[in-house]
């Protein structure tokens, strides 16, 4: 695992895994945004309560609390839905190819992909899942070619001088 996180040449196999994964991630994105019918994710939506996962043994379905999200929270809501989708799909492209917030955009990708293996759609999926893991795998070596190497450091640096100025002014009114 070690090598995975920390070596060089790993970094580099990361970083091809990355953008070739950003770059499927922000053409789907891109296809619902600019095609030439308005995204909208409610035929999905529907047609995943409709005909859920069922387990075959049995005949329930696979996944009740998802069904219950999608029936009490998602088709309530398909309206944001139909924003949300497209532009995460966008956005986890845009910043695993340009390995801005690596890890944030790769945690939403594999989200996204849960979100529709959950509601019975295969497609690539299970590959985007594997790909996925394999970039969170490899956690800060992630973005070492990439923004995240300027980045993260900016951003650990300016939440440490926040949470020092925060403690100072906690302490100030307390006669500490």
């Amino acid at each position: 695992m070690k090598f995975w996180s920390e070596k060089r040449w790993s970094a580099f196999l990361v970083t091809v895994i990355r953008i070739f994964l950003g770059y499927n991630w922000l053409l789907l994105g891109w296809g619902k945004l600019s095609g030439e019918k308005p995204f909208d994710a409610s035929g999905f939506l529907s047609n995943a309560l409709a005909n859920p996962v069922i387990d075959r043994a049995t005949g329930e379905a696979l996944y009740p609390t998802y069904l219950s999200f999608l029936e009490h929270v998602a088709m309530p809501n398909v309206k944001v839905i139909n924003v949300l989708v497209p532009w995460g799909e966008f956005l986890v492209g845009l910043g695993l190819i340009v390995g801005a917030l690596s890890l944030t955009a790769a945690f939403f990708g594999l989200l996204l992909n849960f979100m529709f293996m959950f509601s019975g759609s295969v497609s690539n999926n299970p590959w985007f899942l594997l790909l996925g893991v394999l970039i969170v795998l490899a956690g800060s070596n992630t973005g070492r070619f990439g923004v995240d190497r300027y980045l993260l450091p900016w951003l650990k640096d300016t939440a440490g001088k926040l949470g020092k100025g925060q403690r100072k002014t906690e302490g100030a009114g307390n006669g500490i």
